[in-house]
């Protein structure tokens, strides 16, 4: 039996790190305060197990002193204007494993002869608002007219995701670490990021955010890649003071990418209700009344006292709608979502060409069996 040691300031770095309480961990490790105080000495497999339960690498809880661990990407979010100080070990999985698929699939957009993107970084925030929103519009095909034709704004939600796909940009969108339903994301820790390329851009979504919210957190993300600028975010269509100014510029953009001043002017009943404009214009512009309820404020027709009580009351009810929703579904589908149906189909063809390895292939899609390989096969149309 191999016993080791391990310093204590380690030990408690990492279960901190990993938001779980001593009490919780002495429970799976009745042992956890004689290691910390060095009455006695773990084995390599408890180590090794202790490591799993915290996520992190076991070879970090071998170093003289905790490492310094940052976000991989430029960090946009703030908390009463400060910069977030550390990352979660959920936030930092995501992003590694959309940073690994969208490196594997630059190289697969190399092979198979796919052109740069030329709205990557075509934008600057020095540009109006309204007309990079105008050529967001044009360029993913998603005019008025085509919402319009949508039942409700999830439908708009889906259909701007399907847009973005056709137009080169991989979608994907979670409300967890991969498969992994016991790591839940959360939405106040961030709303989503964006990694800029011109043959592989793409935007994650947090799943674990209400439905109401993720179509303005998609169209920030994507005014993100318009100005060629990598960003993890989250802020929502709420205006936030003491937001950096390219996210600030980013909302602008959503807000009228999805709800244009010049048309909401056009569609105002003047003495009409509250609540009954903003159900009425929701279901015109198919966007969520948090959405519709931000632009009120824009165009000045409520002040700023109404639009905090009312948007209050917002958040409260769309959180009661989608907890009576609850989870589950059809799994090959919820993996298609996660990965986005670009990724999917790319990496399944690539795989049954004998280009990329089954086992990289299984642990990018985050999946275990063949039989949903060949599921997923199906679904994005790749296998009959």
């Amino acid at each position: 039996m191999i016993r080791v040691a391990v310093r204590s300031e380690l030990l408690r770095w990492a279960h901190e790190r990993a938001g779980i309480s001593q009490s919780k961990l002495e429970g799976r490790f009745p042992k956890l305060r004689a290691w910390e105080t060095g009455d006695t000495q773990p084995t390599l497999k408890q180590v090794e197990a202790f490591a799993r339960a915290v996520r992190v690498p076991v070879g970090y809880l071998f170093l003289s002193r905790p490492p310094e661990e940052s976000v991989p990407i430029p960090d946009s979010r703030t908390i009463a204007g400060q910069a977030v100080a550390r990352p979660s070990p959920d936030l930092l999985d995501t992003i590694y494993a959309c940073q690994e698929r969208q490196s594997w699939y630059m190289d697969f957009a190399r092979a198979t002869g796919q052109r740069p993107l030329a709205f990557i970084g075509s934008a600057s925030p020095e540009m109006q608002t309204g007309m990079v929103a105008s050529q967001m519009r044009e360029t993913l095909n998603f005019p008025m007219s085509a919402r319009r034709r949508c039942g409700t704004w999830e439908d708009a939600l889906r259909l701007l995701i399907r847009q973005a796909e056709m137009a080169g940009i991989l979608v994907m969108g979670s409300g967890i670490v991969g498969s992994n339903s016991h790591r839940r994301l959360d939405p106040d820790e961030f709303r989503g990021f964006a990694l800029p390329d011109t043959l592989a851009p793409l935007v994650f979504v947090n799943g674990a955010d209400t439905r109401a919210a993720q179509i303005f957190t998609l169209s920030h993300e994507l005014a993100h890649l318009w100005l060629g600028a990598a960003a993890l975010s989250d802020i929502g269509a709420r205006p936030a003071e003491g937001a950096r100014s390219e996210e600030v510029w980013c909302n602008a953009v959503a807000a009228e990418f999805l709800v244009p001043l010049e048309a909401l002017r056009g569609e105002l009943r003047e003495g009409e209700a509250m609540p009954q404009a903003m159900s009425r214009l929701s279901r015109f512009f198919k966007v969520s009344t948090l959405v519709i309820l931000r632009r009120l404020l824009d165009v000045g027709w409520v002040d700023r006292g109404t639009f905090e009580a009312r948007w209050m009351q917002e958040i409260d009810h769309l959180r009661t709608v989608s907890q009576r929703r609850g989870g589950g579904g059809d799994f090959c589908r919820t993996t298609i979502t996660r990965v986005g149906h670009r990724f999917a189909e790319a990496i399944v063809v690539s795989t049954l060409e004998g280009n990329t390895l089954y086992r990289d292939a299984f642990r990018m899609l985050g999946i275990s069996r063949m039989e949903t390989f060949n599921s997923l096969g199906r679904r994005t149309g790749v296998l009959k």
